[in-house]
């Protein structure tokens, strides 16, 4: 099991700031609520992560 294995399950993905201050993402598949919160420095480190991996996808793609 791995980031490249493909599974078949669909989940609905949530993202905003909490009324703490903190950026929750809310995973939401087949009746599991996953509730992930983070200040905001470790959102944009996330944000960033998510970035690189658009680009390498890309170039991947083509």
């Amino acid at each position: 099991m791995g980031i490249n294995t493909e599974r078949d399950i669909q989940a609905n993905l949530q993202i905003g700031p909490t009324d703490h201050g903190m950026v929750r993402l809310f995973i939401e598949a087949d009746g599991i609520e996953i509730p992930m919160d983070f200040e905001p420095e470790e959102a944009e480190e996330i944000a960033e992560e998510i970035l690189a991996a658009v680009q390498a996808a890309r170039i991947v793609k083509d």
